[in-house]
């Protein structure tokens, strides 16, 4: 049985035996449910229907997660669980990372620490998996803030990407060109959240300021015709999170994601989970429920699995 026979047969066990990439992965809600239920007697119970609010969110997460992880062996938990989810689901190009403020708060402000941290739990859990270590800015923080945490992970090899996430509306994407040009001279590989909340023209102004790679989510480039075509001739790709998006309201259902209507115009896009302990959205799900809704065609859905796993 092949791929598309998997979707096409609702064999969601057959679909985690085939190859996926996770480019959208927030580990610290990414993580395998079965795995902390077993270590902490904790049950993390996604939600079901769709939010009203960011408050909400914020509510979920203070009930499910909250204290319950806010230590440095809460972070190595949540790490390990989600190299178990990652490995369960068959993803085998995995990119996860710490935020910039959790190397003091769960690492001693020891960046060695941190790294060896992912690299030891990777190698011992799922040395299969191909890790893509990632630094995490949040836009709520000032960037002076940013930029001094960021002295330490500057020169560190083992990090491939760098991506700024929050609020779209906390601050000006412009303040934030100084820290992605020195990234860009790490050679990492530029990522930022844009187009989930905000506009088309906001998709187009982040990728030309901070001349990025990669958006996290930029579905809201499929409301205007000409942000499709600068993303498709500049090859961005947008590494989209479907269930995510409907869950929090910005799109209507999984039928009529926009997913589809940025694949056909030619842009490069991936499927990848966002947070799979709140949305219950682990990879293998996310294909199988664009199928079932008629949203892609089983072979167009082969042929995004197959594109993301080769990116970069």
């Amino acid at each position: 049985m092949n791929f598309t026979e998997a979707l096409q047969s609702g064999d969601l066990k057959n679909i985690r035996s085939f190859p996926k990439s996770d480019l959208h992965n927030h580990f610290v809600l990414g993580g395998n449910r079965e795995y902390i239920l077993t270590k902490t007697g904790h049950a993390v119970n996604p939600i079901t229907q769709p939010l009203a609010s960011m408050r909400e969110m914020d509510e979920w997460s203070g009930r499910y997660i909250g204290g319950y992880f806010n230590t440095p062996e809460g972070r190595c938990l949540l790490i390990e669980a989600a190299f178990v989810q990652a490995k369960y689901d068959g993803v085998t190009v995995l990119e996860i990372g710490e935020d910039v403020w959790g190397l003091a708060a769960f690492f001693d402000n020891d960046i060695e620490k941190l790294i060896d941290t992912f690299q030891e739990t990777h190698e011992r859990i799922a040395p299969e998996i191909q890790l893509r270590l990632q630094i995490g800015l949040s836009r709520h923080c000032p960037v002076d803030y940013l930029e001094d945490c960021l002295r330490h992970f500057w020169g560190h090899k083992e990090f491939a990407s760098i991506d700024l996430y929050g609020d779209e509306l906390a601050q000006p994407i412009e303040n934030f060109i100084p820290i992605y040009r020195r990234a860009a001279e790490e050679g990492l590989v530029l990522k930022a959240h844009v187009g989930e909340w905000g506009t088309a023209q906001d998709v187009v102004a982040a990728v030309r300021a901070l001349q990025l790679h990669e958006v996290q989510h930029g579905i809201a480039a499929a409301e205007d015709e000409g942000t499709m075509d600068f993303l498709a001739e500049n090859h961005i790709q947008l590494n989209i999170t479907p269930s995510s998006n409907v869950l929090l309201g910005r799109a209507p259902d999984m039928t009529s994601h926009p997913i589809a209507k940025l694949y056909r115009h030619g842009i490069d896009v991936s499927v990848n989970s966002d947070d799979v302990l709140l949305f219950d959205s682990d990879v293998s799900k996310e294909y199988l429920r664009l199928y079932q809704s008629g949203c892609l065609t089983a072979e167009e859905l082969d042929e995004i699995r197959i594109r993301s796993l080769g990116i970069r």
